[in-house]
């Protein structure tokens, strides 16, 4: 697809890597683009049974590049962040993710979407975004209170501090926590384990799960949108923003 977010496909996987190592795989504008258009390829294709997600380098992803996020801020919902986060979430087959390092963000919030999650147990997770002065995304204000309880969701969303792997699986954003070397080995069996369940079954089977909060996921997805196009314009993301960027350049 691109330099920085690589695809292949072996035997039914369809393997997304997030590949800006340099930058812990933070996003761009293009990296964006690149992940919809994949994930829209893995839907469509008869080939492909499931999707892993990844990233090179030891992390995930450290979420947004600031950077470039302010260069190119979403103003609305066909903006490159909001239509990835609903390509995601719109997946019809099954998709895994291996979680290594810097999960931060949309780095946690997407795992919100994926069937199935292994995670490197030194794995740092964090939704930093009340720090930032913005507000939850990826329909993660629906999401997470569903699968960790209010108290623990408000907790994560509210402070924005980062936590482990034993905390992610707590609040029920991983399946399993493994150790480092094991995790890319983990996270192929599972998804070629799913590959060669009937395909249909599988795509009917998550319809099931996934099909009664639909609606919800959609309508989350718009309004947490909505309030974070304004939260952006927001003289406290302004300040937050410029702190964090003159932070960088020490």
């Amino acid at each position: 697809m691109s330099d920085t977010l690589l695809t292949q496909l072996d035997a039914g996987v369809f393997s997304v890597t997030f590949n800006r190592p340099e930058k812990k795989n933070a996003f761009t504008h293009a990296m964006y683009e690149a992940a919809t258009a994949a994930l829209l390829e893995a839907d469509r294709r008869d080939d492909v049974r499931v999707v892993l997600l990844s990233g090179a380098g030891g992390a995930f992803t450290a979420g947004n590049d600031i950077g470039d996020f302010l260069e190119h801020p979403p103003t609305g919902e066909d903006s490159a962040v909001f239509r990835y986060l609903r390509a995601l979430a719109g997946l019809a087959k099954p998709v895994l993710a291996a979680v290594e390092g810097a999960a931060v963000g949309i780095g946690t919030t997407m795992l919100l979407h994926c069937d199935y999650v292994v995670a490197g147990e030194k794995a740092r997770f964090s939704m930093p975004f009340v720090n930032l002065g913005l507000c939850a995304e990826g329909a993660s204000s629906l999401l997470l209170p569903r699968a960790a309880g209010f108290a623990l969701a408000s907790e994560l969303l509210l402070f924005g501090d980062p936590f482990d792997a034993a905390t992610a699986l707590r609040a029920g954003i991983i399946n399993k926590a493994v150790p480092e070397a094991q995790l890319k080995d983990v996270a192929l069996e599972r998804a070629r384990a799913l590959a060669q369940r009937p395909a249909q079954a599988l795509k009917v089977t998550k319809a099931l799960i996934r099909g009664p909060l639909r609606e919800q996921v959609e309508a989350a997805l718009k309004r947490e949108g909505a309030e974070f196009v304004q939260r952006l314009a927001s003289d406290e993301a302004k300040e937050a923003f410029m702190s964090f960027m003159s932070r960088g350049r020490k």
